[in-house]
């Protein structure tokens, strides 16, 4: 039974309490803090690695560290919120993830980078599971749920984007440094704010003891899942050590998946993923983002390499899409999450992104920015947000409050392992077509000019080819949410006589 539904007569709803859009906007600080620094440690790597003397086969780990200890711990930092509250959880993570920065932007060597990077992943593991339940958990009523995460989908979808364009700032008029250093007053307005605001529902944790097995094999499966597509990016697909990671995860997440099945009190418990529609919500997202990241790093290469942007200018380039993203969250997926079913917004949202997609692979070395690239992003981010309102929603929608951090973790891991295999996958199947194209026309070139321009012309046509695989999952992702994904308008309730506590959870209903 829900904590709503537990209340005693006449005792206010959580959805009654003044402070749950005053926590809304500490929630959604920390959120953008979190995607923020997914891009925009990237834009200041060049710097950071001359200023520590980091070779080029070890600046990968100031991405990769971060990626594996996040990706890898996520369904742990979910338990952790269920089992502690999430507003501790929220506030733990917040702490550590500031303390994480400023011993990355106080780094004197590679190795207390590295570090420091993965001690933001282990935190950012447990802040960003506790941030989405605690939503699920404060707002139930349905028109202010859609809002609630309207705002929260945008700044998912688009925070990436603005990570681009602070860190451009920051890295040219400030230092390398401050791309870390950011982090800090973020988290501490963040968590002061949630521990004086946030009022979490009672009720809602599961005391269960942890799943030591599942917390194992989970980790483990999930790091070598990660660290595979990072090693197939860089040492290629055919590599003895990538393919052994590859087996070692499919080995380890079986293993997990039937350890969880027996034991009883599982670190992911299978009802939350068996549901058709919140499964079908984790492999749709999972999919689109595998799109969606690639196509970040082809379009940074266009523009600065092809096009000569600096990197302010390119940040600012991906402003259009930031600005679909914020029109299709909250004006479009908002507007409509009551009054259509989620697929009808999702199941278009992924057609019109993969139109936006459909648009960019016509891309080349002498194409305008406003009349290719323009267009294509605003497509792109009007159809993702579009899209991921909803599916933030109903990725939450109907389970019970114990395992909201957990069902929570399960679309960060699926945002996490699609953004590791989109930029390892593309960018592979990118760099082959390239090959190709310049062995194929570089035998006509007969001045290093001319050569010059085969090179760049062969980059750009391995981007378009990439791109137009990243069409076809956006695609997939649009069969997967009308194929799966069949619930209905969220203010509609489901009511089920006798139904036991594992029914109820498999039923998208929200106690009012």
């Amino acid at each position: 039974m829900s904590a709503t539904a537990a209340q005693a007569p006449g005792a206010p709803a959580p959805s009654g309490d003044a402070n749950r859009w005053k926590a809304l906007v500490f929630i959604a600080l920390a959120q953008l803090m979190v995607v923020l620094d997914a891009t925009i440690v990237n834009i200041a790597l060049p710097s950071a690695q001359t200023d520590l003397g980091i070779s080029d086969g070890n600046r990968q780990w100031v991405v990769t560290a971060y990626a594996l200890a996040f990706g890898g711990l996520l369904l742990f930092g979910g338990r952790i919120a269920d089992l502690w509250g999430r507003k501790r959880a929220f506030v733990t993570g917040l702490t550590g993830f500031a303390a994480a920065s400023a011993l990355g932007g106080a780094a004197t060597s590679g190795a207390m980078m590295f570090g420091a990077r993965a001690l933001q992943g282990v935190f950012g593991a447990m802040l960003a599971p506790a941030a989405l339940s605690l939503l699920a958990v404060m707002f139930t009523d349905a028109k202010e749920r859609a809002k609630a995460f309207g705002i929260y989908g945008a700044i998912a979808g688009g925070g990436g984007a603005v990570g681009f364009i602070l860190g451009g700032v920051l890295t040219e008029y400030l230092d390398w440094r401050w791309t870390f250093f950011v982090n800090i007053p973020f988290a501490i307005v963040a968590a002061l704010g949630a521990y004086f605001v946030i009022r979490e529902p009672e009720g809602g944790r599961n005391r269960n003891p942890l799943d030591i097995p599942g917390v194992l094999l989970s980790t483990l499966g999930l790091v070598s899942l990660v660290y595979g597509f990072t090693r197939a990016e860089s040492d290629g697909w055919g590599d003895a050590t990538t393919v052994g990671l590859f087996v070692a995860s499919a080995v380890l997440l079986v293993a997990f998946v039937v350890t969880e099945a027996r034991v009883k009190a599982p670190l992911l418990p299978l009802r939350v993923v068996l549901d058709r529609n919140r499964g079908g919500i984790y492999l749709s997202l999972g999919i689109a983002i595998i799109a969606m990241f690639g196509t970040f790093l082809f379009l940074t290469y266009y523009l600065q390499v092809i096009k000569g942007f600096s990197p302010i200018k390119t940040g600012f380039a991906f402003l259009p899409m930031i600005a679909g993203m914020m029109v299709g969250s909250t004006q479009i997926g908002t507007r409509l999450m009551t009054r259509v079913p989620a697929r009808a917004l999702m199941g278009p949202g992924f057609l019109v992104a993969a139109g936006g997609m459909l648009v960019m692979t016509q891309i080349e070395i002498g194409s305008s920015y406003a009349s290719t690239i323009l267009p294509a992003m605003v497509l792109l981010g009007l159809g993702m947000g579009t899209a991921f309102m909803p599916a933030m929603s109903l990725a939450t929608y109907g389970v019970e409050p114990r395992d909201a951090g957990v069902a929570s973790a399960m679309v960060n891991t699926s945002q996490q392992v699609g953004g590791a295999i989109g930029t390892a996958l593309l960018n592979t199947i990118a760099a082959s077509a390239t090959t190709s194209y310049i062995k194929d026309h570089i035998a006509t070139a007969t001045s290093k000019s001319q050569q010059q321009l085969v090179q760049m012309e062969g980059a750009v046509h391995g981007y378009a080819n990439a791109i137009w695989v990243a069409v076809g999952m956006l695609v997939l992702a649009a069969v997967i949410v009308v194929s799966l994904v069949n619930a209905g308008k969220p203010d509609t309730t489901t009511v089920s006589s006798g139904a036991g506590a594992e029914d109820e959870a498999a039923v998208p209903v929200v106690a009012h």
